[in-house]
């Protein structure tokens, strides 16, 4: 497997104006404003005028002297601060240049790590990409390393299901790349674990799952917060996000299958952002977002279809934001919304169509919660 480093990672070379048109500048600049604190001083204190001097005695003229000598020592010392100052950028980007150089040198062989044939020594290159990724010496540079861990995991990959049977070899590499898959998926979970502001969390970075086959794999407690988080596509046979944190960031879920095994969004927390399930298809296996919350998203389940899986959305609080159902499909298995706690924002089902899930209308008859809307045939 290789790649290389994104044009976006590679800094150009400073730049740096010539400092025979930085220092003129500079000398005007401060005359400028030494002009400028001169007649504010000299309005502030009402004078009207200079009064003449015919004559230059000794002590007149030693101050004369003494003013040339400071304004040459403030022009000496503004010089020295310029080159300072040059001098400096210039150490600085001689640094990051030795650290990019280093960081692409590292970055090489951890690559070809993960092309090994050895699953221990593409687990060796997986941790040194994280290494890499938490060492980075800019942002570009960190996010080229988690593109890399992203795109291994979209390499093809054959499902324990498809294996052929008896075949004890094909059993065990599958079982190896797997370990190595979860490792990924740890680390990316590890590290959205970590605070915003802490030196080596990912939370902001873009993470693109596109077409992932998802067989397993824990995102608990893991907080997508800024950047793009994309599942598009993506098949989900086994997956845990519990606990985790949607807030802030465009979270894609378009035309994801869920289709055997339990994928858990237990306890998760919808608080702002977008979320999107467009047409996605639960087709199979159990979702649960047993008491997930839902307050200041947009979560979209538009032309979602609800066809052989058991979804259960049981204690689910909807508290804010819109969540949307428009033209999803409800034709078999089970969709349960029982003891659902809706306390603002708005759930739409107007479009959708099929059978109402469970729990949404009251049995005695009762009015509809604020903010629940319901197709005319449901209601009924």
């Amino acid at each position: 497997m290789g790649t290389r480093l994104s044009g976006r990672a590679e800094r150009r070379g400073l730049r740096l104006w010539h400092v025979w048109v930085v220092l003129p500048l500079i000398f005007v600049a401060a005359i400028t404003v030494a002009g400028g604190v001169f007649y504010a001083g000299w309005d502030l204190l009402g004078a009207r005028g200079l009064k003449p001097e015919h004559r230059i005695d000794s002590k007149t003229l030693f101050d004369l002297v003494k003013l040339s000598f400071g304004v040459v020592a403030g022009a000496g010392a503004l010089v020295a601060l310029v080159v300072a100052y040059r001098r400096q950028r210039v150490d600085e980007d001689g640094a990051l240049r030795d650290a990019t150089r280093l960081h692409t040198e590292r970055f090489t062989t951890a690559v070809g790590q993960l092309g090994d044939g050895s699953a221990a020594v593409r687990l060796g290159g997986v941790h040194a990409l994280a290494g890499l990724a938490d060492d980075a010496p800019t942002r570009n540079l960190r996010q080229t390393c988690i593109d890399v861990l992203c795109s291994y995991l979209r390499l093809p990959y054959t499902a324990e299901t498809d294996l052929p049977q008896g075949d004890t070899g094909a059993r065990h590499a599958y079982l190896a790349l797997r370990e190595v898959r979860h490792t990924v998926i740890r680390l990316i979970r590890d590290h959205l674990r970590l605070e915003l502001d802490h030196p080596r969390t990912w939370q902001g970075h873009d993470f693109d799952f596109t077409g992932v086959v998802f067989d397993g794999g824990d995102f608990s407690e893991a907080t997508f917060s800024g950047g793009t988080v994309d599942f598009s596509g993506a098949t989900f046979s086994g997956a845990v996000f519990h606990k985790a944190t949607f807030s802030g960031s465009t979270v894609n879920f378009l035309r994801a299958t869920f289709s055997g095994g339990a994928v858990s969004f237990f306890e998760a927390t919808f608080s702002g952002g977008t979320v999107d399930f467009y047409s996605a298809a639960f087709s199979d296996g159990v979702v649960s977002f047993y008491e997930a919350t839902f307050s200041g998203s947009t979560v979209n389940f538009e032309q979602a279809m609800f066809s052989g899986s058991r979804v259960s959305l049981a204690y689910v609080t909807f508290s804010g934001g819109t969540v949307s159902f428009g033209r999803a499909t409800f034709s078999g298995g089970w969709v349960s919304f029982a003891n659902v706690t809706f306390s603002g924002g708005t759930v739409d089902f107007r479009e959708a169509t099929g059978t109402a899930p469970a729990g949404l209308v009251a049995a005695d008859g009762s009015p509809l919660p604020a903010g629940l809307f319901l197709p005319p045939a449901w209601s009924n």
